[in-house]
């Protein structure tokens, strides 16, 4: 009767590799706990100068004072509904430029030509300052989430096109030459090489892309909006609700980051997948 066998252990790692791998966990940790501190730091100094007057409280709130506002205002919904606008205007415009940049680049890949000649009117554009648009648009357009959305895009999508057109267009020639040699389209060839190549490319852009959507939102917040975070800001301005316009701020802060974060997670996992 034969015994079972035990499943042999995994290798150990070498005792270098082991303690780099150590140090590089310890490092991301103090990383990660100096931040919190920093910021609990700053909490702590900003309440602690409001309280013994070093700033003056109505023109730079406190921690606490801003804490009692969000409460008081997710407690009857109020702040919700502007959160959640400035969200969909700004989750619409992002795929929206995400959605034409990806066609425009993708028309310009099929047609160099074309690409070259609008090239330098797309970097015109881009390089226009975008809150010198958003007074045409609301002419055009009137007040309202269409406008907001539009002034979303405007930041963002010329760059991205740019951006995206150039990645295609620098895609390894000796695989696209490989595609032909075999009896490839060039259909096929931007299918297989040209975009599945750029995806790293094309999330980096992405990364960059949701917080100019979010400002572009804000901007049309500003002139044409009557609800969002935006609105908000520029009303508590003009009323002295300083608290208001701060806790804003807080939150359109907190929301570029998660979004930041999410996006950071997504282009890790299709990096490892890659």
């Amino acid at each position: 009767m034969k015994t079972p066998t035990s499943k042999p252990n995994a290798p150990a790692l070498p005792d270098g590799q082991e303690n780099y791998i150590r140090q590089k966990r310890k490092q991301r940790l103090a990383i990660f706990w100096s931040r919190i501190l920093i910021f609990a730091a700053f909490l702590l100094l900003w309440q602690v100068s409001s309280e013994l007057g070093w700033i003056d409280r109505f023109y730079f709130s406190s921690p606490a004072a801003i804490a009692q506002l969000f409460w008081n205002d997710i407690r009857d919904m109020s702040l919700l509904s502007h959160i959640g606008i400035t969200l969909l205007e700004s989750g619409v415009s992002f795929l929206l430029i995400i959605a034409v940049s990806l066609v425009a680049a993708s028309f310009f890949w099929f047609h160099p030509s074309l690409g070259k000649m609008l090239e330098p009117f797309l970097i015109v554009l881009n390089s226009l300052p975008k809150s010198a648009l958003a007074p045409l648009i609301i002419v055009w357009l009137g007040t309202g989430p269409r406008t907001i959305i539009l002034c979303g895009m405007s930041v963002g999508v010329f760059g991205c096109i740019l951006n995206l057109y150039q990645a295609f267009a620098q895609t390894d020639p000796e695989r696209l030459k490989l595609i032909e040699t075999l009896g490839g389209t060039k259909r096929q060839a931007f299918m297989k090489v040209v975009f599945p190549g750029n995806i790293p490319t094309f999330i980096s852009l992405s990364k960059v892309n949701i917080g100019l959507a979010l400002v572009g939102v804000i901007i049309g917040e500003f002139l044409a909006g009557r609800k969002g975070l935006g609105y908000l800001i520029i009303y508590g301005s003009q009323v002295f609700k300083l608290d208001m316009v701060i806790l804003s701020i807080v939150i359109l802060c907190v929301i570029a980051m998660l979004i930041y974060g999410l996006l950071n997670m997504l282009e890790k996992k299709i990096d490892y997948e890659l």
